[in-house]
């Protein structure tokens, strides 16, 4: 885990760098720099928007009696994706926009509760007749 963290912490401000220094020399540092400050600025109304509405649906949902999951998880979506809009660069911004689309936002959250269910119904069938019996008595003699 360490070594795939280390190598995105190292690839992604390199690739952002590239990207830049492409576009830069396409149509200048001027209006690379607009598009950087756009796209952030976007971003954080278009986040905004999907944030507010998310909230909503959670309100909805605990109001009615129902787990919000799906929700909640969508909320911790658009916080990563908050980051990745502010970060500067387009590269970061691609995968910050791909999270703002409702429909797929939905669908990874639904999918990882899925996994996660999953998995948890998996380790407790997998713990199912690990109980040691056996007796504990404290004795007075150190």
């Amino acid at each position: 885990m360490f070594k795939i963290l280390f190598f995105m912490f190292l690839a992604i401000p390199l690739i952002e760098i590239a990207i830049l220094l492409e576009i830069g020399k396409v149509v200048g540092v001027a209006y690379t720099i607009i598009l950087v400050i756009g796209t952030a600025a976007l971003g954080a109304a278009l986040l905004r928007q999907q944030g507010l509405s998310t909230i909503a649906k959670v309100q909805m949902n605990m109001d009615q009696g129902n787990l919000p999951a799906t929700e909640l998880i969508e909320g911790l979506m658009l916080l990563v994706a908050g980051a990745l809009l502010l970060t500067p660069g387009f590269f970061t911004d691609v995968f910050g926009f791909l999270v703002l689309i409702p429909a797929l936002r939905r669908r990874i959250a639904q999918t990882f509760l899925a996994n996660f269910i999953q998995s948890q119904i998996d380790i407790r069938q997998t713990n199912v007749g690990n109980t040691i019996e056996g007796e504990h008595w404290e004795s007075d003699s150190k």
